[in-house]
């Protein structure tokens, strides 16, 4: 079920062809977003350090049932924001305001690792406005080891981009996701590597010490929205026991794993990703 070059390049050209794009100021940042497709709306969240356009390939799959949204969380560096104070209120301030914006009601979440943490506590504080959540290798608490909060607090004041230094980021992405970029085509490891490199390294070590700060499992009973947990059973970056806590504290939820799968199954298996939410938003819930 790994990804092939062909699907890669015809979800990127239906994007091209198809995406409505558009800036938004939230009043914290100046927010670049898509819409594409049709039908209910599905309002993607980016990782620590990806794009919005790194779920091409699973929106590409359910923008015919669905209206498929992708924005780019504030970086500190382009777009205005104060990310240095910026809290999950403010976070979820940005979401609704997105939400407001496009006038939708109501809207399904999906949130990537460091996405999750955003869903989650926009699900918290606005349970109306959403319908279904889906947490792609989420985390309610996931504390920094001693090394990784020591680099995260120093380059919070480094310069530019990951892109920056290519040789660097791409020894360092093919460290941590070996598995996943042997196994993809060239044209989709690529692009998951250049995702990468577009983030801003201070906005990626900010984030990073959000996520070691913030404990969010105390939220999880209180959220009674339909839940979905994809993991992927060889996951570098997140270990199986915040699925666990996930499952431990959610009243509603199921969970599915993938095969042979990373931390980036939106890339490697965006058919089974796809076909996941898309069961998941159309089965009734009580």
């Amino acid at each position: 079920m790994i990804a092939t070059a062909e699907e890669f390049r015809s979800a990127l050209a239906a994007f091209r062809a198809e995406a409505s794009l558009g800036v938004l100021d939230t009043g914290r940042y100046r927010m670049r977003y898509f819409s594409w497709g049709s039908g209910p709306p599905v309002v993607f969240i980016h990782g620590m350090a990806d794009t919005a356009r790194a779920f091409l390939m699973v929106m590409h799959r359910i923008t015919p049932r669905f209206t498929c949204v992708g924005y780019e969380l504030p970086d500190g560096l382009t777009d205005g924001s104060r990310l240095a104070r910026y809290t999950y209120a403010n976070y979820t301030a940005d979401l609704l305001a997105l939400l407001d914006h496009l006038k939708f009601l109501q809207a399904a979440v999906v949130g990537s690792s460091f996405g999750s943490t955003i869903a989650l506590a926009a699900l918290a504080a606005a349970p109306a406005r959403f319908t279904h959540g889906v947490l792609q290798n989420g985390f309610a608490h996931r504390p920094l080891t001693r090394w990784q909060r020591q680099l995260a607090r120093s380059a919070r004041f480094w310069p530019g981009w990951f892109a920056d230094w290519p040789e660097i980021h791409r020894a360092v992405m093919w460290r941590v996701e070996r598995a996943t970029l042997s196994a993809l085509p060239p044209p989709v490891a690529d692009d998951f590597v250049a995702n990468g490199a577009r983030t801003p390294i201070r906005a990626s070590a900010l984030r990073s010490l959000a996520i070691h700060r913030t404990d969010l499992r105390p939220l999880l009973p209180t959220i009674r929205t339909p839940m979905l947990l994809l993991t992927g059973d060889r996951d570098p970056l997140v270990p199986p026991s915040c699925a666990a806590a996930l499952e431990r504290g959610l009243p509603s939820v199921r969970r599915i794993e993938f095969a042979n799968c990373g931390h980036y199954p939106q890339y490697t298996h965006p058919v089974p990703m796809a076909e996941a939410i898309g069961t998941f938003l159309t089965e009734a819930h009580p």
